[in-house]
């Protein structure tokens, strides 16, 4: 079968990242990359002279030899470029959050569907294979009855200036809020601050419920002194902590909880469990290699991305949400479907 054809546009801090992965899969040959800065085409000129290397988004969209686009731009940019992507005929791969309205991921959805295109969207962490670990785990039951999930993803840096940290950094956790707990949200309430700009947030908290009363709730900042990237989820038979930051053991398993052997009072009922920490053994693999891999992978086959644009929708409702809530204070607001 003949290789996939990719063009991408933006190769700058995570685009040389896709870049580097999409070139180096057997099954896809990238024949254009297209960049607004200088100084990155002229590296990737030095680097790769075979290359076609344009400042021009249009340039990408003329070619009769492209299969799929590959947006790695800042977030404004993702709606258009992918919808002038689909509607000249290309799959789309597109970094996260998709869009930044719920309207605007909606048109992506139809498109795709009238298009018969893929939209395939960079929820990273669903294929990072200590997630999905976790996430077999918790579907299989392994954790009983999950209570609620949180997780912290700050650093210092780096610092946006067209979108906060609650939108840079919360689509990560929130895809992986949706893919562990597979139920609807209902409602997110979200608490921010800007520091260093006026209007965008350099810490954001916030809350998603669920259907069922089970809570997430997200930390994000690029104003910390720590660099940590966490996910934990308490079960009623075992809690789970996915440890991102960790080179090798990324996943823990707490044999922890709180049992009732149904004595009379609420005091005699309630025990506590501390049981063995295990560390599973996890065959790592670098998820961004695996990301690439899937989008070229459902070019060839026509299967369906793990991460389509219905996934993305998802995502993007959570974060309008939780926009809106931001910009009234915390309110409580509820999740549009």
């Amino acid at each position: 079968m003949s290789k996939v054809r990719i063009a991408q546009v933006g190769a700058g801090y995570w685009g040389k990242n896709l870049l580097r992965n999409l070139m180096a899969l057997d099954s896809t040959c990238v024949v254009a990359v297209c960049d607004e800065n200088p100084s990155v085409r002229q590296s990737l000129t030095a680097k790769h002279p075979r290359l076609t290397v344009t400042a021009s988004y249009a340039d990408l969209l003329s070619r009769d030899d492209i299969d799929g686009i590959v947006i790695a731009t800042d977030s404004p940019q993702h709606y258009p470029m992918a919808r002038a992507a689909l509607e000249s005929g290309r799959h789309v791969f597109v970094e996260k959050p998709m869009t930044q309205t719920t309207s605007e991921a909606e048109t992506l959805v139809q498109l795709s569907k009238e298009a018969n295109r893929h939209v395939m969207v960079g929820h990273l962490l669903l294929y990072h294979p200590a997630f999905r670990y976790v996430e077999d785990l918790i579907h299989a039951g392994g954790l009983g009855n999950v209570y609620y999930l949180y997780s912290m993803r700050v650093n210092l840096g780096i610092i946006r200036k067209r979108e906060n940290a609650l939108e840079s950094l919360a689509p990560h956790d929130l895809s992986v809020a949706l893919a562990f707990l597979k139920q609807k949200p209902t409602h997110v309430a979200a608490h921010g601050q800007a520091y260093l700009r006026p209007g965008i947030c350099d810490v954001a908290f916030a809350m998603v419920f669920f259907e069922s009363g089970i809570l997430a709730h997200l930390h994000t900042s690029w104003l910390d002194p720590h660099k940590i990237r966490k996910v934990t989820v308490v079960g009623d038979q075992k809690m789970a902590v996915i440890d991102d930051t960790e080179s090798v053991e990324k996943v823990r398993l707490y044999d922890k909880g709180v049992s009732n052997p149904g004595y009379a009072t609420f005091a005699e009922s309630m025990t506590i469990r501390s049981g063995d920490i295990n560390i599973p053994k996890i065959n790592m693999q670098e998820p961004l290699r695996l990301e690439c891999t899937h989008f070229v992978d459902c070019i060839r086959t026509g299967q369906r991305p793990r991460t389509d644009a219905s996934n993305g929708l998802n995502v993007v409702r959570l974060l309008e949400a939780a926009q809106t809530s931001l910009k009234y204070g915390g309110a409580k607001v509820p999740v549009d479907a």
